[in-house]
C-alpha cells in the first residue's frame, strides 16, 4: 500500500507554504496537478489550508514562479527538456509524436495537442508516468512549425456560415468560413482553403479562407484537383519559368557536334509506352570486328539546357520529379523541354550524355566509355512493338533488338546470381473514357521488352556509381549522388520469417543468405494462395530506398554502389549526377558534400509525395470504379489487418477495401498483432492475412477514397 502523506499542522507561515508548494512542483518537473491535488499531498486537510494554498498557486503562477496549464492544474516553472517531434494524428482521441532517434513515439491525448495538428513540428515534455500501455506519454508544449497551411474539402454553406469539411484524413475538426471569405463557391464544391486562425482550445474550430474553387465535388477534375491540393503539387508552371523556356534556342551548332562523340550512324532507337511523350532513353547496337557488341545507353542531355540558378533549374529542383496520377502526368520540366528538345524523338538530331560498353557474348563488360554525345533516333518503338520482333525475330530492327534481349537476359541472369531479389508486383492501370471515367482495369505485363530495357537502365546506373567511386583511391571519396537501399531490419526480418513458417516456408534470415532465400520462396510461393500476401510482406520488410551522398549500396539489386543517371526529364537526382559526371570527367575537383545531401533529402521527401499522390489518385479511380456496385458479391484476399478492421483485395477488380471489425456481428474480434490476424473471442474463428473472403460492396466514399465491404 502507498505510504499516506504525514498530516500538516495548519498553523504555518506563508513562507512555509511557499516552500513547501515549490519544493513539491520542483521534484515532479514532468507533472501537473490540481490545486486540490497539491495540498491533499503535501498532508494538509483543514479548509485554510486550502484557500492559502489555492491562493499562492495563483500569485506563483503570475509571478513566474510555477506554470498554471490550460486546464487549470500546476507544474514546476522550471526549464523542462522538451523534445522536438513531428505529430502524427492517429484519431480524434489522441496522437503520436515521432521524435528522431527515439525507439517509441511518445503518445499525446487530444486535450494535451495544444491545438497541434497532424504533420506539425513541436515540442512536447515527456510523463515519467505512463498510463496507456507501453508507450512514453507526453504534452505538447509548444508548436514551432504547422506542417501545412493549406486544405482540401467540401464547402458547406447555410445562410449564416459556412465550413469546409476535409479530405485529408488526418484532419478531424471542419474549418469555418467567415462570411465573405467563401469566393462563391457553390454548396458542396471542392475548394482549397488557408487557414487564417488556428485553435486555441480543443474544442475550437480554425478559420479560413477559400482560396481556390476546384468544381462539383465527384467529378473527375474537381477531385483530381483536389489529390493535387492535397498533395501541394503545382497547377501550373510560373510565367517566368515558361518564358524562360520558350528563349532556348533549338538548333544545334556544328560547334557543340564538335564537342561530342557523334552517334549518328549507329542503329539507334527508342522503346517506351505507347502513351509516351517524353523519350530520356535510347539503344545503339554495333557488331565489332573481335565478336564483340557495342552497346549504347544513350540519356537526353536536360543539363545542356538547365543551367545551374536560372529560373528553370530552381523549379525543376523544387518539384523534383515528374509525378504520374491516373489521367496526367504533373511534370518536372515545362514542355518545351521535356515533349521537345529534350526528348529523343525519331529522325532528329538530339544532345545526350551516354554510357557506352563493349560486352563480350556472355554480357561481361569489357570496356567502358561515358561522356557528351549526338545522335539520331532511327526509329520510336512501342514495347508492344519491340516485344512482337523480339518474339518473331521479324520485321525492321529484330536482329537488333534479339540480340540485345539475349544479352539483357544474361545481364539478369548474374545480377540474380549476384543476389538480386526478384520482387514482380501486379500494377494495374485504368482505361478512362473522355470525361476521365473509369470503364476497366487492366493488369499490367511485362514482357522480355520491358525487362530488356530495365536491364541496359541498371547496367548504365551501376556503371556510373562505380567510375565515380573508384576514381579516387582512399577514403575521401568524390562526392556523388547515390541511390542506397538498406539491410532489411532484423526485426521486421525475424518477424515475417515466422509468418512465412506458418505456410511451411522455412526463411534463412542470416545476412549473407537472406538474399537467395527470399529469392526461392518468391519461387516456392508463385501460383500458390499465398503468394501476393507473402509478397507484399516480404516487400514490406524492405527498406526504403533514398537519396544520398554516403556511398552505400543498394541490398535490393545486389549492387556494391548504384545511382540514378537514366532518367533526367523527369527526376532531378540525375541531373545531379549528370553534372558531376560531366565535372569528374572534366577532372574537376570534389565539391563540398552538405549541400548535395540537403538536396539528396529535398529528393526523397519530393519522390515520397508523389508515390503518395499516384496512389490516392489510383485509389480515388478505384472507388469511382467501384460506385454502382454496391451489393454485388466479390471474392477477394484478405490484405492488411489492423484493429480497426480487416482490408481486402478484390480478385476481379484489384481494388481495396475495408471491412470494420465492428460491422461482424457473429463475434467481437481481438487483433493479434503479433500474427497478422484477428480472432473471434467465443468461436475462435481467426481471419488472417492471406485468407479467401466473400465480401459485398457496401457503401463507397469518394471524398475520403475509401470503398467499405461486408462480409458475407
Amino acid at each position: 500500500m502507498a505510504r499516506k502523506p504525514k498530516r500538516r499542522k495548519s498553523f504555518l507561515s506563508k513562507k512555509k507554504y511557499l516552500e513547501l508548494i515549490l519544493e513539491f512542483l520542483d521534484s515532479r518537473p514532468l507533472g501537473a496537478f490540481s490545486s486540490k491535488t497539491i495540498t491533499r499531498r503535501l498532508g494538509f486537510r483543514d479548509k485554510p489550508s486550502k484557500q492559502i494554498i489555492k491562493e499562492l498557486l495563483i500569485q506563483l503562477s503570475n509571478q513566474g514562479m510555477v506554470r498554471q496549464l490550460r486546464n487549470g492544474s500546476y507544474t514546476s516553472a522550471r526549464e523542462l527538456e522538451l523534445q522536438t517531434g513531428v505529430v502524427d494524428f492517429v484519431n480524434p482521441r489522441f496522437c503520436y509524436v515521432i521524435i528522431p532517434g527515439m525507439e517509441d513515439d511518445v503518445w499525446v491525448k487530444a486535450a494535451d495537442m495544444n491545438g497541434a495538428m497532424d504533420g506539425d513540428q513541436v515540442k512536447i515534455a515527456i510523463q515519467r508516468t505512463q498510463r496507456h500501455g507501453k508507450r512514453p506519454e507526453g504534452s505538447v508544449e509548444e508548436i514551432v512549425e504547422r506542417g501545412r497551411q493549406e486544405f482540401v474539402g467540401k464547402i458547406e454553406l447555410s445562410d449564416r456560415w459556412a465550413f469546409v469539411v476535409p479530405d485529408h484524413r488526418k484532419m478531424y475538426q471542419d474549418i469555418f468560413i467567415p462570411p465573405g471569405k467563401s469566393m462563391k463557391a457553390l454548396n458542396r464544391d471542392k475548394v482549397v482553403v488557408r487557414i487564417t486562425e488556428w485553435p486555441k482550445g480543443r474544442n475550437q474550430n480554425p478559420t479560413g479562407e477559400v482560396i481556390r474553387i476546384l468544381g462539383p465535388a465527384g467529378e473527375n477534375e474537381a477531385e483530381i484537383h483536389s489529390i493535387m491540393a492535397e498533395f501541394e503539387l503545382p497547377f501550373e508552371f510560373p510565367e517566368r519559368v515558361l518564358a524562360a523556356s520558350k528563349k532556348i534556342e533549338d538548333t544545334i551548332s556544328k560547334q557543340e557536334i564538335s564537342n561530342r562523340r557523334d552517334f549518328r550512324d549507329v542503329t539507334t532507337f527508342t522503346v517506351d509506352p505507347e502513351d509516351a511523350k517524353d523519350f530520356d532513353d535510347a539503344l545503339s547496337i554495333k557488331s565489332l570486328d573481335n565478336g564483340h557488341f557495342e552497346v549504347g545507353i544513350h540519356i537526353a542531355d536536360v543539363t545542356h539546357y538547365l543551367k545551374p540558378e536560372t529560373p528553370l533549374d530552381r523549379e525543376a529542383f523544387d518539384r523534383g520529379t515528374s509525378v504520374y496520377l491516373v489521367d496526367r502526368t504533373i511534370p518536372m520540366l515545362p514542355e518545351r523541354l521535356s515533349n521537345e528538345l529534350c526528348s529523343l524523338r525519331p529522325n532528329e538530331d538530339k544532345l545526350t550524355f551516354s554510357a557506352v560498353f563493349e560486352v563480350d557474348g556472355n554480357a561481361r563488360v569489357r570496356n567502358q566509355w561515358f561522356g557528351r554525345t549526338v545522335i539520331y533516333s532511327d526509329r520510336r518503338f512501342t514495347y508492344e512493338e519491340a516485344q512482337q520482333r523480339i518474339e518473331s525475330v521479324e520485321g525492321d530492327f529484330a536482329r537488333e533488338l534479339t540480340i540485345l534481349n539475349e544479352l539483357a537476359l544474361k545481364l539478369r541472369v548474374n545480377r540474380f546470381r549476384r543476389g538480386a531479389i526478384n520482387f514482380e508486383t501486379t500494377e494495374v492501370k485504368f482505361q478512362l473514357d473522355d470525361k476521365g471515367k473509369p470503364l476497366a482495369v487492366v493488369p499490367k505485363v511485362r514482357k522480355d521488352a520491358h525487362k530488356m530495357i530495365e536491364e541496359f537502365m541498371l547496367l548504365a546506373n551501376r556503371k556510373v556509381a562505380e567510375f565515380v567511386y573508384h576514381r579516387k583511391k582512399g577514403k575521401n571519396k568524390d562526392t556523388f549522388v547515390y541511390r542506397i537501399h538498406d539491410y532489411p531490419d532484423p526485426e521486421k526480418l525475424t518477424a515475417f520469417s515466422v509468418f512465412a513458417r506458418k505456410f511451411g516456408h522455412d526463411l534463412n534470415i542470416e545476412e549473407q543468405a537472406i538474399a537467395k532465400s527470399l529469392n526461392n520462396l518468391i519461387d516456392d510461393i508463385e501460383g500458390k494462395p499465398e503468394q501476393d500476401v507473402l509478397q507484399q510482406l516480404a516487400i514490406r520488410t524492405m527498406a526504403k530506398a533514398k537519396y544520398t551522398t554516403e556511398a552505400k549500396g543498394h541490398f535490393g539489386l545486389a549492387f556494391d554502389h548504384y545511382s540514378h543517371f537514366t532518367s533526367p526529364i523527369r527526376r532531378y537526382p540525375d541531373v545531379l549526377v549528370h553534372r558531376l559526371l560531366a565535372h569528374y570527367l572534366s577532372n574537376g575537383n570534389s565539391p563540398e558534400k552538405d549541400e548535395f545531401e540537403e538536396m539528396c533529402v529535398h529528393s526523397s521527401e519530393r519522390e515520397k509525395r508523389a508515390a503518395e499522390a499516384e496512389r490516392a489518385s489510383v485509389k480515388f479511380k478505384q472507388v469511382e470504379y467501384m460506385q454502382g456496385m454496391e451489393d454485388r458479391e466479390f471474392e477477394g484476399i484478405v490484405s492488411g489487418v489492423t484493429e480497426w478492421g480487416i482490408y481486402v483485395e478484390l480478385v476481379e477488380t484489384k481494388c481495396e477495401g475495408m471491412v470494420r471489425l465492428s460491422d461482424l456481428k457473429d463475434d467481437y474480434y481481438e487483433f493479434d498483432e503479433e500474427n497478422y490476424r484477428v480472432v473471434g473471442q467465443r468461436n475462435k474463428k481467426i481471419i488472417t492475412l492471406g485468407d479467401l473472403v466473400n465480401v459485398v460492396v457496401k457503401k463507397t466514399d469518394i471524398d475520403r477514397r475509401t470503398i467499405d465491404l461486408q462480409m458475407v
